[in-house]
């Protein structure tokens, strides 16, 4: 009877495992790559444009709000990071929340001179493609062939970013 049963446990905790490395299998990406989705977006300016079109770069889309203390805080090290590789590949795409007010998106990028594409997200479409977005700031990074690398809830470790970034530009 005991060796029946500690079979039973054994092949229990094997069944368990096993299904462990399959959950971690799907879930760390082992089926390729997440492609970005192709969100069109209209930028401060009243262009449009996509991030199919931004392919062959290094993106990242930034989802804040001027309400976000965090995304507030969190800026100037986003401007910092877009400044030092805009010249080698690297976009960025500030995009406003849809609850934003779109003249407080306006007043906060005109007044702290965002050097990046700035977009309202008015209808909340660009946060459903790459969402679902649960709070600000969350940051994407997009590498060369349009392949998600990493997803950042909150205000990221901006010098582990620059790195990432950094190896993402040094690719073919």
């Amino acid at each position: 009877m005991k060796l029946t049963r500690h079979l039973a446990v054994a092949l229990s905790v094997l069944a368990i495992a096993a299904a462990a490395c399959g959950a971690y299998a799907v879930f760390s990406g082992s089926a390729g790559p997440e492609i970005a989705p192709d969100a069109a977006f209209t930028r401060l300016d009243g262009s449009r444009s996509s991030v199919a079109q931004l392919k062959g770069q290094v993106v990242l889309v930034n989802f804040w709000a001027t309400t976000c203390t965090t995304c507030v805080h969190e800026m100037p090290q986003v401007v910092e990071t877009h400044n030092r590789f805009k010249a080698r590949g690297f976009e960025t795409l500030a995009v406003a929340m849809s609850y934003d007010p779109p003249a407080s998106v306006i007043h906060f990028a005109e007044s702290r001179r965002l050097p990046f594409t700035v977009v309202i997200d008015n209808t909340g479409s660009v946060a459903d493609s790459f969402g679902p977005i649960m709070g600000t700031p969350t940051s994407v990074l997009i590498n060369k062939r349009g392949e998600i690398v990493r997803r950042y809830v909150g205000q990221p470790d901006f010098a582990a970013l620059q790195a990432l970034v950094e190896k993402l530009l040094a690719e073919a």
